[in-house]
């Protein structure tokens, strides 16, 4: 099975920055579209952003568009979630996910196939 890893979570106040990093397990890193997923204390899982496997595409909620950017590595089979201008509202453990269709970029939890952990992300006011 495929392996994901988050790292880099923490607390941060308003206004600051934090990257977030998943190290993928197997040989073929390169053949999965990624993404960031974020869930907030009685909140459902949301989308925060995905990168189609050539790294050509993004794609980022509306929320963290112009803050926030995703990228991903191939050699280092690890994806990242670069996080600027932090919000309280941006609090939430985050999540990421493959998903098997790497042409693509899916915005929905149903649309992923493996998922990591969960990092923790506090931002104060």
């Amino acid at each position: 099975q495929v392996q994901l890893v988050e790292s880099g979570g923490g607390l941060v106040q308003a206004g600051g920055s934090l990257r977030l990093s998943c190290a993928a397990s197997g040989r073929t890193f390169s053949s999965y579209a990624m993404g960031w997923f974020r869930q907030a204390p009685g909140k459902e899982r949301e989308f925060v952003a995905g990168i189609m496997w050539s790294g050509g595409k993004t794609l980022y909620a509306d929320s963290v568009k112009g803050r926030f950017t995703i990228s991903r590595d191939n050699a280092k089979n690890t994806a990242y979630l670069q996080m600027d201008s932090l919000k309280p509202e941006d609090t939430a453990v985050y999540f990421c996910a493959a998903d098997t269709i790497p042409w693509v970029i899916l915005t929905t939890v149903d649309g992923y196939d493996y998922w990591g952990q969960g990092t923790q992300v506090t931002v104060s006011s």
